[in-house]
């Protein structure tokens, strides 16, 4: 099962699931926990080869799809008896999150959706290019540090970055190279998200300097009507790190309406 910490304040309060980008671990939500802790239960998960969530030997024998990472999210609910919750995801742990949703809807209290990713530029469908050209090769830190460069490109994006290649060295190149093959299934996965709206209230917050993905869910947010969108100025892609203070007063704001 994967490695997860919870934060539970009193039984009756509603649960609030965290679930961190490719590269990354739970550690990313440092600057939320004290401000959600007050008022929520919280469950913090390390993802598959992430964080805590290291067994090597098990992993090469399981399937890298978005499907079977979501199945082991809601493993980790039902292990710890959650019927329903709340989910946070950032980066690419907005796509865990909108998969699990599909999965399981009745799970699902509400979405907030931060550096959301919803669809590829040009841009971006080159570098995945480039990974999966080299991904066997170059030494996958090489690689992650580009995206991240490229990604997180300002002086103000600095701690994010840092943050995500100090997280991203724990990986194994293997492990990596496995996260890396799942690029294969993205841009189906995206489409369907595009074109198929859940009933679920979703907030995204982005950016305003977070180029290549910000676009994309302005296009999404008017056409699904349970969808809204907030903008935080001079912010890149990793928003709960970069502005934690604009960050938790919108997402708290959003969640004590439901």
């Amino acid at each position: 099962m994967l490695n997860y910490s919870l934060y539970k304040k009193e039984e009756g309060l509603p649960w609030v699931t965290f679930v961190h980008g490719a590269g990354g671990s739970s550690s990313i939500w440092f600057k939320q926990v004290r401000s959600f802790s007050s008022k929520f239960n919280l469950l913090l998960i390390d993802l598959r080869g992430h964080g805590a969530s290291k067994s090597p030997m098990t992993l090469q024998k399981k399937e890298y799809t978005f499907d079977s990472i979501a199945k082991e999210i809601l493993d980790v609910l039902n292990h710890e008896s959650i019927a329903k919750s709340h989910f946070m995801g950032i980066s690419l742990g907005t796509i865990l999150i909108r998969t699990l949703a599909e999965k399981a809807p009745d799970r699902v209290q509400s979405m907030i959706m931060g550096g959301a990713i919803l669809n590829l530029n040009t841009r971006s469908k080159v570098l995945m290019h480039l990974g999966n050209a080299t991904k066997s090769i170059v030494p996958y830190m090489w690689i992650y540090k580009l995206f991240a460069f490229i990604i997180m490109p300002y002086k103000n994006h600095k701690e994010s970055r840092s943050l995500f290649i100090r997280e991203a060295k724990k990986l194994y190149q293997k492990e990596f190279i496995r996260w890396f093959k799942l690029t294969s299934e993205i841009l189906p996965t995206l489409r369907i998200f595009r074109q198929v709206p859940l009933k679920i209230p979703t907030l995204y917050v982005m950016g305003e300097q977070d180029y290549m993905f910000l676009p994309s869910v302005k296009e999404v947010v008017q056409k699904h009507e349970m969808s809204e969108l907030q903008v935080i100025p001079s912010c890149g892609h990793v928003v709960n790190v970069e502005q934690p203070q604009t960050f938790n007063s919108i997402t708290l704001g959003f969640l004590q309406r439901f």
